[in-house]
């Protein structure tokens, strides 16, 4: 799977459910509203910090698993 096209996937899907629109997430969290935009469409390369930001705002959290 793509990381950055299933990270996009999920913020959009729990964007929707939580009805804000980027630019109400882009303050919520203090990330710039390019950023917001740029990760939505997997073109981004956020810092650990940034995607903890608007991870937090969306009620999702980063998981690091072990391949197999």
């Amino acid at each position: 799977m793509n990381t950055k096209k299933g990270l996009a996937e999920d913020m959009i899907s729990r964007r929707a459910v939580l009805g804000i629109t980027q630019e109400q997430l882009s303050k919520l969290s203090g990330v710039g509203l390019k950023t917001i935009y740029k990760l939505e469409q997997g073109l981004a390369n956020p810092s650990l910090d940034t995607l903890e930001k608007v991870l937090d705002v969306l009620g999702l959290e980063l998981s690091i698993k072990l391949k197999k």
